[in-house]
């Protein structure tokens, strides 16, 4: 079984082979910058991890993996035209670049092509990937949905959102994952359990990008740090926050969260300190650590040997503690 840095090496190459000048230009550079930008790549790597994991040769995966990423960098071209987001990974995203029009036609184009790279296996393999693909694909678009629809609620629960954001980014982590497993071949219940083991980490993810968003370091986080507070955006520390501050501070965090002040730093050092005060911070680390600790559990179901189970495991330690 390989480490992480040889997954991620051979398919950042495979993707650089991909990549290649199209025509019409307008539409396929924005394609090939946001594909070019960098990133964690944790998606695909997950699908070759997956792979190998149940025996399979992770390099048959490569287009399974390099479908995950286009889709999951079109669902990142457009959500950042929805929220008006400045930069991406450090620069300047597809819309502000180029334009809005630009950026919409651009992500559609990726979904179609991450579809696309399905027909590079055999009719049966085809047929299972696309049907998780697309059950990942719907979910992904319904959490966005509630994502949006939250903005303008003050009684999301904690549930609520959990739900969400497993629609939102820990599906698409399971199905990577699964998508592995089928590749390789490997039987339903390993299939079945690969997907839980990645949505539970998944959704921890989440809320430790929620937490890096508050409390990152601008230079390592690649986003905009305190977005989702500009943006007014219902994450785990707001509602946290809204059951643990006192009445005075919730007061102040429905106000913050109902403006879109001229001074937005304001904003930011203001929820920060209720958010730290309050207790969400630590609870939204506690909240990570538990939906890890959950991940790992699953592991006891996969029929693989402990040596993978383990690499599975400093996977995930590694999500649980990252600062980028």
């Amino acid at each position: 079984m390989n480490n992480i840095s040889t997954y991620q090496t051979a398919f950042v190459n495979y993707l650089q082979n991909y990549i290649e000048e199209r025509h019409p230009k307008n539409l396929y550079d924005p394609v090939n910058y946001i594909l070019d930008l960098g990133g964690k790549r944790l998606r695909p790597v997950l699908t070759l991890l997956a792979c190998d994991c149940f025996d399979g040769d992770y390099n048959k995966a490569m287009d399974a993996a390099l479908s995950v990423e286009v889709f999951h960098n079109f669902s990142l071209v457009h959500d950042d035209i929805m929220d008006d987001a400045p930069l991406r990974r450090g620069k300047e995203t597809v819309h502000e670049k180029w334009d809005i029009n630009t950026g919409i036609l651009s992500g559609d184009v990726m979904l179609i092509m991450a579809y696309q790279l399905f027909e590079n296996y055999k009719p049966e393999t085809f047929q299972a990937l696309a049907k998780v693909f697309s059950k990942t694909a719907i979910e992904v678009c319904e959490g966005q949905q509630s994502d949006v629809d939250f903005e303008t609620r003050n009684d999301v629960t904690i549930d609520e959102y959990l739900k969400m954001i497993e629609y939102k980014t820990a599906v698409l982590v399971g199905g990577a994952m699964k998508m592995g497993a089928i590749v390789a071949e490997t039987s339903k219940d390993n299939q079945d359990a690969i997907y839980d083991f990645g949505r539970n980490l998944g959704i921890a993810f989440q809320l430790q990008d929620d937490y890096l968003d508050a409390f990152g370091n601008p230079e390592t986080f690649g986003k905009q740090v305190g977005g989702d507070i500009i943006e007014n955006k219902k994450t785990y520390l707001y509602l946290k926050a809204m059951e643990f501050a006192t009445d005075e501070d919730k007061v102040n965090l429905l106000k913050w969260f109902s403006s879109q002040p001229e001074n937005p730093q304001e904003k930011l050092e203001v929820i920060t300190q209720i958010f730290t005060k309050s207790g969400a911070k630590d609870a939204t680390k506690k909240a990570v650590e538990d939906y890890t600790e959950k991940a790992f559990g699953i592991l006891k179901l996969l029929n693989i040997s402990d040596e993978k189970k383990q690499m599975l495991k400093q996977f995930g330690l590694w999500l649980m503690t990252r600062n980028v």
